[in-house]
């Protein structure tokens, strides 16, 4: 019961905060986290019910949450055209137009939005939306309502942060226990099921099997602030424990938050006596966990999983790689993986990008994605792992597992899965997972007519993800051509060659460097949904290549990409490290 009351106070206060800093945004995030076929249901009656020509805020964000994009844009539009809003309702379509990626737009309403109550807050979340952050702060000086001050005091911390402010904890006394290793992470299982966590989760599985003492402590907040109002403040999956760090009341700024965290970390790490402190991307886990490792005396390493701030320029447009905050965003990454004893990434175009960013090669390792458990058992025939998981045995399945996000491009699958269904009378479609681009392509499937030959299944346990991998004749990775997909390798279409299956990828140089073209897969042209829709066919019609492809497949990730292996590495260079500083 404690427990529960002091998850209930920490969720109070994270939406109080998101209310006064992006209510458009929070009402999206709040039903993200709701059955999404409910939310869908729910808000394609309320649109219906408004009528076309209705643009009221409610009206339109329940347009977002059922994936009608076009037809909000187009209810915006209108807006602007048929009279001037008033001050307050243009400051509201202004959020929600921003909440659309539509940037020109919100411009628009804030022309007219001058007067209205909380207009400069509205104008600081255009300017933070560009990467503006100091334009951000410096609209809100001065501000005359609490809640407008408040949103200030956030953002001029957000600027600090990125400026260089850094956690300070005094060195304490300190003798760790050799072969123990505490990773700082920003989420995990069981709470979180990204491709992120799993890979979290299978590198402390490997550490533990290979005779090492593991533990793992999750970023102030979380999963409490993701929604999890029930969350325990421990967590024991497969044997690895999972701390949370759950205080009753954050601090009300990131910078403050970060220095609560460093010190409930070094409180941690005092109990636990690890030898190594392990944390991966971004930046803010990376100082935390240097102040704690600089306090006691011991070696850090620095995971670099992905590039975040390409991940946000993704959504933005090439603009944004010229912004303040992509700008210091770099900055800072490049300056923590310049502190850290060791530097672990994924792959070899991201190691490509580390060491230019100043980091010597010698103090990179690669760590690819890799597989084990049940991915390492002998697949099962699709027909099989389809009954089991009650899809049609004996139909023909392409798709993905994937989180659902704009820069994976499976926009372009549906596209393509339009193009080959009028050929293919068996042929659906399968995508496994949840995200923000969800709605959308519901939307897309139901415009094409398709929705009875689609199978959107939401998130799944993961005791069951192999199946669904199984369950695909064809995976497809369609991954838009962007930085952050030419640089970061998946995991998902490593574990789709586990279970023997052929893997069709955009040519980009992360994926080249897991399927090889015309032995293990396809690699096709980015957002090319007719010569992904060709390749894809090419297989169809052949049972015998989708089977040498997924045999080969197979074959060269069970060589090459074990978590078993990895752990051997990761050990060797603890080691090195360890021994460095002796």
């Amino acid at each position: 019961m404690k427990e529960l009351l002091t998850n209930l106070r920490l969720a109070a206060g994270t939406a109080r905060e998101h209310l006064a800093d992006d209510p458009a945004l929070l009402a999206l995030q709040v039903s993200r986290r709701m059955p999404s076929r409910l939310v869908r249901t729910l808000a394609k009656a309320a649109t219906k019910a408004a009528g076309p020509g209705s643009s009221n805020g409610p009206v339109l964000l329940a347009g977002l949450m059922a994936g009608e994009d076009q037809d909000v844009v187009r209810r915006l539009e209108a807006a602007l055209t048929h009279g001037t809003p008033s001050a307050a309702h243009s400051r509201a379509m202004a959020d929600v137009a921003l909440v659309a990626n539509r940037p020109d737009l919100a411009d628009s309403f804030l022309r007219h939005s001058a007067g209205a109550r909380h207009h400069r807050a509205a104008q600081a979340r255009r300017f933070w939306y560009d990467g503006d952050v100091s334009a951000a702060v410096g609209i809100l000086d001065g501000a005359a309502s609490g809640a407008e001050r408040r949103q200030r005091n956030r953002l001029a911390a957000e600027l600090r942060l990125l400026e260089g402010w850094t956690p300070t904890l005094a060195p304490v006394p300190y003798e760790p226990r050799q072969r123990r290793v505490l990773h700082v992470l920003t989420n995990s299982l069981p709470h979180t099921a990204s491709g992120y966590a799993q890979r979290s989760h299978s590198v402390l599985l490997a550490q533990k099997d290979a005779g090492w003492d593991t533990m793992a402590v999750t970023r102030v907040g979380y999963p409490v602030q993701v929604g999890k109002l029930a969350a325990r403040h421990r967590d024991v999956v497969d044997g690895i424990a999972y701390q949370r760090l759950l205080p009753a009341r954050l601090a009300p700024t990131v910078d403050g938050r970060l220095q609560q965290q460093a010190e409930a970390l070094l409180e941690l790490a005092l109990e636990f006596r690890p030898a190594v402190l392990h944390t991966t991307t971004h930046y803010v886990n990376a100082l935390v966990t240097r102040a704690v490792a600089e306090a006691l005396g011991i070696p850090w390493v620095y995971e670099v999983r992905g590039q975040l701030a390409d991940t946000w320029a993704s959504t933005r447009g090439p603009e944004a790689k010229n912004s303040q905050r992509y700008r210091l965003f770099q900055e800072r990454e490049a300056e923590a993986m310049r502190s850290a004893d060791l530097v672990v990434t994924l792959g070899a175009a991201m190691k490509e990008n580390i060491v230019s960013a100043g980091v010597p090669g010698e103090k990179v390792l690669v760590a690819p994605n890799a597989v084990g458990g049940d991915f390492l058992a002998e697949p099962r025939p699709a027909a099989e792992a389809r009954s089991q998981l009650g899809l049609d045995p004996g139909a023909l399945y392409i798709g993905t597992v994937s989180s659902l996000v704009a820069y994976e491009g499976l926009d372009d699958l549906v596209s393509a899965f339009a193009l080959l269904a009028p050929q293919h009378p068996r042929l659906k479609l399968l995508i496994v997972g949840d995200g923000v681009a969800l709605p959308a392509l519901r939307e897309q499937v139901r415009a094409a007519g398709l929705e009875h030959r689609a199978v959107f299944t939401g998130r799944v346990p993961r005791h069951q993800a192999h199946q669904y991998h199984q369950a695909l004749d064809v995976f497809v990775v369609p991954r838009k051509d962007l930085s952050v997909a030419r640089d970061v390798t998946p995991l998902k279409p490593v574990e789709a060659m586990a279970c023997a299956r052929p893997v069709v990828a955009s040519r980009l140089p992360a994926l080249g460097e897991i399927v090889e073209d015309g032995v293990t897969g396809f690699l096709v042209s980015p957002e090319h949904p007719h010569g992904l829709a060709a390749r894809i066919a090419e297989l169809l019609a052949s049972k015998e290549l989708r089977k040498a492809f997924g045999e080969a497949g197979r074959k060269a990730v069970l060589e090459t990409r074990t978590w078993q292996a990895n752990a051997r590495a990761l050990a060797s260079a603890y080691a090195n490290l360890m021994e460095a500083l002796r």
